[in-house]
């Protein structure tokens, strides 16, 4: 039901990307990390939930198009993204978040593409609000786990969201 859900999600949003505009569509799935293991270190792994959470991002992504997967640097984001990267046959690279220049350069790499971003609590907002030229959406909290926004982006300033809600519920 949840593909289904997003898969819905993703045709929306694509028709309303296309709807405002004939240029090419860039699509960005953005996600947070999930649960991360309480190790006392500023790079901790996944914790078991937080792995669990990862199997139901590959499931729930499985039959989406994905043309690229990146990561923020740390282990908890790069592990949430790993199973659906091996079931794609993707490597995850790598980005710098909360850097326009870098964002645009993203854009620019995959225009028309479909993009995964596995970043944190304040840069999956961030990012959002980027792309959307406004200050939209505030910072997640620190157990916001189960936020999954789909951007339709035509140029930074022109892109509409949807948000979706995967795997269990956080407070």
């Amino acid at each position: 039901m949840k593909k289904i859900l997003l898969l819905f999600a993703l045709a929306g949003a694509l028709m309303t990307g296309c709807a405002q505009s004939p240029s090419t569509v860039t699509t960005f799935i953005l996600i947070r990390h999930a649960e991360k293991a309480d190790d006392g270190t500023k790079d901790p792994d996944l914790s078991e939930e937080g792995k669990s959470r990862a199997a139901v991002l590959t499931q729930l992504l499985r039959e989406t198009k994905v043309d690229a997967i990146y990561s923020t640097p740390f282990k908890r984001t790069q592990q949430t993204v790993q199973p659906l990267a091996m079931a794609k046959q993707l490597t995850v690279g790598t980005y710098n978040p909360m850097k326009g220049e870098d964002m645009d350069k993203l854009l620019a790499a995959h225009r028309g593409q479909t993009v995964l971003l596995s970043g944190h609590s304040n840069t999956t907002p961030w990012v959002a609000n980027y792309f959307l030229g406004s200050n939209v959406y505030p910072d997640f909290t620190d157990a916001d786990y189960d936020n999954l926004l789909v951007l339709s982006v035509i140029e930074k300033g022109n892109a509409t969201v949807t948000w979706i809600n995967f795997g269990k519920p956080t407070p």
